[in-house]
């Protein structure tokens, strides 16, 4: 079966297996950004981040724990239709519903925020009271974006049709438009959060969904483009890797059971300095969510 999904003939993460034997958690990648509305090279994303992986140490002294402790398998990037939006996300969710029946914790890396959607259908299968926990510079709840209601400017809305808890939390927007606001702030969906701040209102806001479990999405645009430039739609006034880390320490007391990055491109970040965070970033979900399952 996998031979009809993946592709692994490329670059792996640091670490990680080519077989999901004995692992716990796993890593697929989507290479696309088809609807992308401002600077294309998402889909050049997930093998640049497996790239410069080997740069990184595999122990990190903030959570105090080593991916050599960990086994993980990095199955390559999924076999997709670059010129179909829709077909992308069910491959997609064919792809995690491989990693489930594995019973593996999936983490995909992007490509655009658009492929989040077929994460979501197949997790819902199995976790009926999923919540998603986004984040992000730009709310994505728009019903369509030209043209094209499988946008990346689209897929908190379509992720929103299809969780039964009609459940999200937004930490950190900073851009959308007037109704995306309105939609987030009578929902009571968008958490404070300032850049070298605490998380005290996200941990609130988890409380009553503390036994649920929480897909965690990350839009690399979330952090300020003076950290991570290569993105195709950077917003100022975002968060750096402090921020970043306190994000984790909250979410530690909660059950995070899959997670994806997504928006890096690459080529934008000429210094590769965006890459880097972006596999760092990885780094720290294998090793949080082998707590978190």
């Amino acid at each position: 079966m996998t031979k009809n999904l993946f592709d692994n003939e490329n670059a792996i993460y640091m670490g990680a297996k080519r077989s999901p034997e004995n692992c716990s958690i796993g890593i697929f990648g989507a290479n696309y950004d088809g609807t992308c509305s401002f600077k294309p090279g998402a889909r050049f994303g997930p093998e640049a981040i497996r790239q410069v992986s080997s740069c990184l140490e595999t122990y990190c002294p903030k959570i105090k724990k080593d991916l050599e402790d960990i086994m993980y398998v990095d199955f390559g990037s999924i076999l997709i239709d670059k010129n179909d939006s829709k077909s992308v996300i069910e491959w997609v969710k064919s792809a995690t519903n491989y990693l489930i029946s594995k019973r593996l914790s999936p983490i995909m890396l992007g490509g655009e925020h658009s492929i989040t959607r077929g994460a979501i259908e197949a997790l819902v299968k199995k976790y009926p009271d999923l919540i998603l926990v986004q984040l992000d510079a730009h709310a994505d709840l728009r019903e369509s974006y030209m043209g094209n209601e499988h946008s990346h400017a689209c897929t908190m809305k379509r992720c929103l049709e299809v969780l039964p808890e009609k459940k999200i939390l937004q930490v950190g927007i900073r851009s959308g438009t007037k109704e995306e606001f309105e939609i987030m702030h009578d929902n009571n969906q968008l958490v404070n959060f300032c850049p070298g701040g605490n998380a005290h209102e996200l941990k609130q806001a988890l409380l009553p969904y503390a036994k649920s479990p929480i897909y965690l999405t990350i839009d690399l645009d979330w952090f300020d483009p003076s950290l991570l430039a290569g993105t195709g739609t950077p917003e100022p006034g975002g968060f750096f890797w402090n921020d970043f880390e306190e994000i984790l320490k909250t979410l530690k007391d909660f059950r995070i059971v899959a997670s994806d990055i997504v928006e890096l491109s690459p080529e934008i970040d000429k210094s590769g300095v965006s890459s880097i965070v972006a596999a760092k970033v990885l780094r720290s979900l294998i090793l949080s969510l082998e707590n978190m399952q």
